[in-house]
């Protein structure tokens, strides 16, 4: 029981469970494991072995150039930073526009609700659809429809029009939410990864933060419709990188595992053999540079190929109805709380910050409101500069106090932190604002709450990513169905605010924040487990893999 994580005794590996680090002191069943035949890491992690275990193929993205990964992930990046700015810029000008559309606030805030659950639903389409034909065609038509719908969101002058144009661009929005962590697992180690989850959250977060906080002086110096032409030229010049610069990600790669052989110890194999254990077939055996014949790499233009072939051959519904199925794992579910309960909080602070921010005491120009995303635009940049790389150290850390057994449940620790910034952050904007306190004091807390999504993101993707590494499209998009509360919450918040003011309101979302975080806890107790229950269930075995 390490670390008061409860083991498993009916399966030998975890699904999950990883060997990682080369030490004397492993427990007699990795006695017998080849160590000197596996592949290590470089430099400071020249002692971890590399999980998942690349293939010797040069086309396969583990063993890509190091400034090869770090430029694709900056591409999706940049990406997710102005799709994350364009779904709240307008908050800092809600009244200007929705004066400038002859509607209400309220109608306006219903806007980004249909935006928001557009995009909750057609996750369930475009994330599938890159499980079976890879990344790329989905990345480069989706940059395409925010393109198309920033031209158009510019270009309108009329509320049934805009709101369309809002609708569309959710389909385009969708993929850079989520495929982004699922790239990261396709070119990083899992000691790398948290490092890089961190970052693309950087950009995302930092996105929805410094959009508001720019669109604010656009908004009040050239009109609302300014905001949508900075986003077409983003889009259009990012769309060009993604076409050139973006090779498809996605790889089928028989990576090795560590597992139980026929005799009951522990052996090399492959990860079809961990899904099905058939004595027979299974691959006790692996050489790095062995016989087999390596594949040639492939040329530039070869790789910008749009449809590189099928990788996933389950039956065509499969992929669409596991994300559903995968919601009701535990982990998810989790996940989908921690995930959905804060960031739709955060949302809720670019529906209600105009309203409060420009109305007595505070009386703030458009401008002014916009520089209120200062304070989680500098909070952000902090908490990702932190949060990545100490749940790596974290990670690695506790591994080797493992004995060199890593467990998913690793990347967990940092929720304490999630938690404290969280509930501050929670009731403390509530409170300022009810009793009208100087400014300084709702801004910071809006701050806080963000920087508690960074260190919660950190780990909830961190974990999934780790716990489910061949469904991580599928866990995505049930979190993400998060965006069918978000949907709700934004739809009716400013009315509720209206009739029970700030102090109740954000005391509620604050105490339901607390609730799911403490959940948490069972998590890292029963977690291992949880994930051994779901890879002994054989129905869920046979339905969640492609070769079956």
């Amino acid at each position: 029981m390490p670390f008061g994580i409860l083991d498993c005794k009916k399966m030998e590996v975890v699904p999950g469970t990883a060997f990682m680090s080369d030490q004397d002191d492993l427990p007699p069943e990795f006695a017998d494991i080849p160590r000197d035949q596996l592949k290590h890491g470089t430099g400071r992690y020249k002692d971890v072995i590399l999980v998942p275990q690349p293939s010797d193929s040069p086309n396969d993205p583990l063993n890509w150039p190091q400034w090869q990964k770090e430029m694709i992930l900056l591409i999706v990046g940049l990406s997710a930073a102005v799709v994350g700015a364009y779904g709240p810029m307008l908050s800092p000008g809600f009244v200007e526009v929705a004066s400038n559309l002859n509607i209400t606030i309220n109608v306006l805030a219903e806007s980004t609700a249909w935006l928001i659950l557009c995009l909750g639903l057609i996750l369930f389409i475009t994330n599938p659809l890159a499980k079976i034909f890879g990344r790329r065609p989905i990345y480069i038509l989706a940059i395409a429809i925010m393109f198309i719908t920033s031209v158009w969101g510019a270009a309108v002058r009329e509320y049934n029009s805009f709101l369309a144009s809002r609708i569309i661009a959710g389909i385009g929005m969708a993929p850079y939410e989520v495929l982004v962590q699922c790239t990261i697992g396709d070119l990083y180690f899992v000691h790398e990864r948290a490092t890089r989850i961190a970052i693309w959250n950087l950009f995302l977060l930092t996105g929805i933060s410094g959009g508001a906080l720019v669109a604010g002086y656009i908004i009040e110096r050239d009109g609302y419709q300014w905001t949508f032409w900075v986003c077409a030229i983003f889009f259009g010049v990012l769309g060009l990188c993604v076409v050139f610069l973006v090779p498809e990600t996605a790889y089928r790669r028989d990576s090795v595992v560590v597992m139980a052989g026929s005799d009951g110890e522990m052996k090399l194999g492959h990860d079809h053999d961990v899904q099905h254990v058939d004595e027979k077939d299974m691959h006790t055996s692996y050489r790095v540079g062995g016989g087999g014949e390596v594949e040639k790499k492939k040329t530039y233009w070869q790789s910008l190929a749009i449809f590189t072939g099928r990788y996933s051959h389950a039956p065509g519904w499969k992929p669409f109805a596991r994300p559903v199925v995968m919601l009701f794992f535990p982990a998810v579910m989790w996940a989908f709380l921690i995930y959905g309960t804060t960031l739709t909080w955060i949302v809720v602070f670019s529906v209600v910050n105009a309203p409060l921010f420009t109305a007595p005491p505070y009386n703030f120009t458009i401008s002014q409101t916009g520089l209120i995303s200062l304070s989680p635009f500098i909070l952000t940049v902090i908490g990702e500069l932190i949060s990545g790389p100490l749940n790596d150290w974290i990670v690695v850390w506790l591994t080797r106090k493992n004995r060199g057994i890593y467990e998913p449940e690793f990347r967990l620790p940092l929720m304490v932190v999630a938690t404290i910034l969280g509930v501050v952050g929670f009731f403390g904007f509530g409170a300022t604002v009810q009793y009208k306190t100087h400014w300084f004091g709702p801004v910071a807390c809006f701050g806080l709450a963000n920087m508690s999504l960074v260190f919660a993101s950190t780990c909830v993707f961190g974990y999934i990513v780790d716990s489910y590494k061949e469904h991580n499209e599928e866990a995505f998009v049930a979190i993400n169905a998060r965006n069918l509360l978000t949907f709700g919450l934004t739809y009716f918040v400013n009315g509720w605010l209206d009739a029970q003011g700030p102090l109740i309101v954000f005391s509620i979302l604050g105490a339901l924040f607390l609730f799911v975080c403490l959940l948490t806890i069972p998590l890292w107790i029963f977690g291992k487990k949880i994930r051994s229950a779901i890879g002994r269930n054989e129905w869920l075995q046979r339905f969640m893999n492609d070769n079956n």
